[in-house]
């Protein structure tokens, strides 16, 4: 069985393309966001849809393939790992995210 400790896997679809970074050392790093939607019947019979937003991270040359083939709405699978990370804004206010460090990627849409 494969390392279960800090492991995510998803589907869902890009809600914007991927912006691509390089670093000085030539390093690269995509980022961009998929939703999840799971959906379920309320105590009414009603179906609610829940869609949740995932911030992802890939670096490498995974970042190059995600850049190049991922457009917004485009459906993909991931597997990485949970990274909580926290950083303070211009104005010295503290952020806290939660990002999903991708360390595998499947496109789902046909060409």
């Amino acid at each position: 069985m494969t390392n279960l400790r800090n492991s995510v896997k998803l589907i869902g679809h890009l809600g914007k393309d991927p912006e691509v970074r390089t670093f000085e050392s030539g390093k690269k790093m995509a980022t961009f966001t998929i939703a999840t939607t799971d959906s379920y019947k309320n105590q009414k019979g009603e179906k609610v849809q829940d869609t949740q937003w995932h911030n992802l991270v890939i670096w490498g040359k995974l970042a190059d393939v995600a850049g190049q083939y991922l457009k917004k709405g485009k459906e993909v699978a991931v597997e990485g790992k949970l990274i909580h990370r926290a950083y303070e804004t211009g104005t010295g206010e503290k952020r806290y995210i939660t990002e999903i460090n991708v360390t595998e990627m499947l496109m789902l849409d046909r060409k």
